[in-house]
């Protein structure tokens, strides 16, 4: 059976010591500030949020809430990140997504200041990471590599394919994966639920990260033998959250993530990262 890739066990580390990193902050009479902007009555997104408010008073960061109806205009939204990013106790500002429908998410998120980008997706922070130009990175993504290297999983020089290709996983992954930086340096193929056989691909790589949304799209049949699979793509049934990978492909991996306690808790703890690391730059 394959060794379990427990995110929440490993999150639980990271916090400490960015609650470390915070109290240091607070030692200078210094504070980290993080926003969330939550349009509409979303359950999922609500619940979301109110997460990584808790994750905030846990270690310290203090987290400004701003909700908005879902009859909120664009205009509306745009003042409301216009604010934030004027107010100095921000530090970090998260939009949560899916946005009401008819409502322009990409200005949305144009309009953060990029040294306030909470989810490390801005445009300018996107080119930073493709130059190695130090700036928050995006949380999945490098919550995934964290992962993948405190457990020991080989990475550099090994076969990693990636299917998806979405801005917010798979795009920004082929890239930190495939460069210099430490846990990375990766020969990296990317495929999508458009390309054809992508067993024919899986079956080769040595790590497997599905990042494509479609539930029980890996099946064992798709893993080499001892590879590492990482579901990070998920859908719903209902209640019910759903993972790319199918549970029974933990008989053939050599590690796994769970359905629960996986990639997610990870993505938080690089929200907060970012969150300390934009604090700290303030200072």
């Amino acid at each position: 059976m394959a060794i379990l890739l427990d995110g929440e066990r490993l999150s639980q580390r990271m916090k400490m010591e960015f609650g470390d990193r915070v109290a240091r902050l607070h030692a200078v009479g210094r504070t980290v500030g993080l926003a969330t902007v939550l349009v509409g009555d979303d359950g999922p997104s609500a619940k979301y949020v109110a997460m990584k408010h808790a994750d905030c008073a846990a270690i310290g960061i203090e987290s400004i809430g701003r909700t908005l109806p879902a009859t909120a205009t664009q205009r509306d939204v745009e003042a409301v990140v216009d604010e934030l990013n004027a107010d100095p106790a921000v530090h970090a500002i998260l939009v949560q997504l899916p946005l009401p429908a008819g409502m322009n998410e990409e200005e949305v998120l144009l309009r953060i200041d990029p040294r306030k980008d909470a989810d490390g997706l801005h445009p300018v922070n996107l080119g930073k990471m493709l130059l190695g130009a130090p700036g928050p990175l995006p949380c999945t993504p490098v919550g995934i590599i964290e992962l993948l290297a405190a457990y020991e999983v080989p990475v550099e020089g090994r076969h990693v394919v990636i299917v998806g290709r979405g801005t917010t996983i798979g795009r920004p992954l082929s890239v930190l994966l495939s460069s210099r930086r430490p846990g990375c340096n990766a020969a990296v193929t990317q495929v999508h639920t458009g390309v054809a056989s992508i067993g024919e691909y899986t079956r080769q790589a040595d790590v497997i990260i599905a990042a494509a949304g479609s539930a029980g799209l890996i099946t064992p049949e798709m893993v080499k033998p001892g590879a590492a699979v990482v579901g990070a793509g998920t859908s719903w049934n209902g209640t019910k959250l759903l993972s790319d990978v199918r549970e029974d492909v933990a008989e053939v991996a050599g590690w796994m993530t769970p359905r629960i306690g996986g990639v997610g808790p990870m993505t938080r703890a690089m929200l907060l990262k970012n969150a300390v690391l934009a604090g700290e730059r303030a200072q």
